[in-house]
């Protein structure tokens, strides 16, 4: 059976939570309290942090990759495009969501103060920059749920927890955001702790 080492509150673990509730395996999810962790976190992955997943002798951790894998070895329902062009301009997107909008999240995570207010300006505008894609489509790659909604999706449940307000310009992706969180996979991953970040 997979194991994942899971932070309650973790945006990156919750990505890992909905592939594996998507998919609806067997696995473990151990919960991790980020401002306590189990000294086996830093044994498991050098940079002490979570996700991580445990599948046998097989050690991953880093959000993005620990899905690929599940989504490789598992491959119903498939959430990376089968076609290569495809698959790799999904993982360009997955790129640039990470330097452009999860980069920022600790930020936001911490509410540092001095950086927190240009983090909010900063995703609030990347993110108001993808609503037009949802004019014409249900989902980011069209009418199949896949990867790239997996991996946006924590962040869209986190924005009221976050401070952010998103204008009435954006008013596509909302309805997108609430087609994700209206998923069966999306709803068992939630956490008590993220279930209460948004009203």
């Amino acid at each position: 059976m997979m194991n994942l080492y899971s932070g309650t509150t973790d945006p990156f673990s919750h990505r890992c939570r909905i592939v594996l509730f998507e998919k609806g395996m067997d696995f473990e999810v151990i919960d991790v309290d980020l401002y306590n962790k189990p000294e086996d976190i830093a044994v498991i992955n050098p940079y002490n942090r979570v996700p991580v997943l445990v599948d046998r002798d097989l050690i991953l951790y880093e959000s993005n990759i620990i899905n690929e894998y599940i989504d490789e070895r598992f491959p119903h329902p498939q959430l990376m495009p089968p076609d290569p062009i495809m698959r790799a301009r999904a993982r360009q997107l997955l790129h640039t969501f990470e330097h452009e909008l999860f980069s920022h999240i600790e930020a936001l995570e911490k509410n540092q103060k001095g950086t927190v207010e240009k983090s909010r300006a900063h995703v609030r505008d990347q993110l108001v920059q993808l609503a037009p894609i949802f004019t014409k489509q249900k989902f980011m790659l069209g009418d199949e749920f896949s990867m790239l909604d997996v991996a946006i999706a924590p962040l869209l449940w986190r924005l009221e927890h976050y401070g952010i307000e998103l204008p009435k310009a954006a008013a596509n992706l909302q309805k997108y955001a609430e087609r994700i969180f209206s998923r069966q996979g999306f709803i068992d991953a939630l956490t008590p702790s993220e279930k209460v970040m948004r009203r």
